[in-house]
């Protein structure tokens, strides 16, 4: 977030080479031995399963099927964000030689995007955080959009003791008064958390165990002065909408076994309900209820949301080549055999990025490997791909939205019949088909990325 308002050009370049050079430095935290023992071993693993490399072994079992048909869906979307970076990149060079700068780098994308943003749009996203107040982005947003949806509703307890005193705890019920289970929200950044934003079921849905759910969303906002307002910016607004709508996908499982349970489906699906909870952000019904002023009450302008939704698919040139950069670069490490023998970490990884044409020094990949934790430390190795994956889906399901009336509770009964309460109880292509009656098709997701002109 510094490299959005940092003036000096100095630090910006201090701040974006510090961040991409985390584990690579030669010191006791250098992760490169780490990350290649564990390829090799992910490698061995597979071929003992009889896989010719650990990609083809774990991408079996996912809707995808095979590295090949990620590959080919990549290959679609890759050219037109490569082409929408660039022209982004001369849009904000133009801006940048006013300043004396000659040659735009990576470290100065996000301060002239701003410039180029408020150029284009006459829209300062900073402007809004005092209509994102917390609380009634919670009760008026996300619990009025669920209810709007699903007829859920939600009776905060604060009489339940929570593993953190920060985490506050909601029971949840359906429209004629039975018991989903509870949601725990847990928002505020502190030295004991880690970073980013996330969603746990602590206890599964079971039929078989008699049990009902227990999720917890935690998130890192930071906490204002004691006796001061919670105000969100639209990026942690968005996050979270995301994050709810994993935790929906666990409050809303209706499955015998508890393996099935919420979000126990194929991982590159998983994604899929928390992307579809993100489209109610700027919905009319929803978005006039919570986007108010915290002092005075007025509505978020509809000048601004206007413009929201104008400038929706600015940046997606570089959002989309930053993303595809790390989504291959994944894919790369984990398609290697036990045999092949990598000495250089970046030499390959820039030899990854290039063979999909997508080295453009401006737009850094979003994770290099010696800190690219989704894939090395957490459960996405060779499926972190997974998450355009799914926006396939949701964006499919945008559409469907549009062609039966949009928010409605006869929608949202069919969505979670279909489709959110089911978990890993049935293939998740096959969900998808039950609920929108075809396979899903790339054209929503290209048309919302911006990309249908040049892909």
């Amino acid at each position: 977030p510094l490299l959005r308002s940092l003036k000096n050009r100095y630090l910006r370049k201090k701040v974006m080479q510090a961040s991409l050079s985390k584990g690579l430095r030669g010191n006791g935290f250098d992760t490169r031995e780490v990350l290649l023992k564990m390829v090799k071993l992910r490698a061995k693993r597979a071929e003992i399963f009889g896989k010719s490399s650990h990609a083809h072994y774990s991408l079996t079992e996912q809707t995808a099927g095979s590295p090949e048909k990620v590959h080919t869906m990549l290959r679609k979307i890759a050219p037109a964000a490569l082409a929408n970076a660039k022209a982004e990149g001369r849009d904000l060079e133009r801006l940048a030689k006013l300043d004396g700068i000659e040659k735009l780098e990576s470290w100065d994308w996000d301060y002239y995007t701003e410039k180029v943003r408020a150029e284009k749009y006459d829209l300062d996203t900073s402007l809004m955080k005092p209509y994102f107040e917390l609380e009634s982005v919670l009760f008026k947003g996300v619990f009025y959009a669920a209810g709007k949806l699903y007829g859920m509703s939600f009776k905060e307890r604060p009489d339940l003791v929570t593993y953190h005193p920060e985490a506050r705890a909601f029971e949840v019920f359906n429209e004629d008064g039975s018991k989903i289970g509870l949601y725990i929200a847990d928002f505020y950044t502190r030295d004991s958390k880690r970073g980013g934003a996330w969603m746990n079921s602590l206890v599964k849905q079971s039929h078989l165990l008699n049990q009902l759910p227990v999720v917890v969303n935690n998130l890192n906002i930071p906490k204002p002065p004691e006796g001061e307002a919670t105000l969100l910016t639209l990026d942690e607004t968005t996050t979270l909408f995301h994050e709810f709508g994993h935790a929906i996908h666990g409050l809303l499982s209706n499955v015998k076994y508890p393996r099935f349970s919420g979000t126990a489906v194929q991982r590159d699906f998983v994604e899929f309900p928390s992307q579809v909870n993100e489209m109610w952000i700027l919905d009319p019904q929803i978005v006039d209820n919570y986007a108010r002023h915290y002092q005075s009450g007025e509505r978020l302008p509809q000048s601004w949301i206007d413009k929201l939704e104008e400038s929706s698919t600015f940046n997606e040139g570089h959002a989309t080549t930053s993303y595809l950069a790390a989504a291959i670069l994944d894919l790369a490490w984990h398609s290697l055999s036990s045999d092949e023998v990598v000495s250089d970490v970046e030499k390959f990884e820039a030899e990854a990025i290039e063979s999909y044409g997508l080295a453009y020094d401006c737009v850094p990949t979003r994770y290099r490997s010696s800190y690219f934790s989704h894939i090395f430390a957490g459960g996405y190795s060779a499926g972190y791909y997974g998450y355009i994956w799914a926006e396939v889906f949701d964006a499919d399901t945008g559409e469907w939205f549009k062609e039966n009336g949009g928010l409605s509770r006869k929608n949202g009964d069919h969505l979670r019949s279909k489709l959110m309460s089911q978990g890993g109880s049935i293939d998740s292509l096959e969900m998808f088909r039950n609920f929108r009656g075809r396979d899903a098709v790339i054209e929503p997701l290209l048309k919302r990325r911006g990309l249908v002109s040049n892909a």
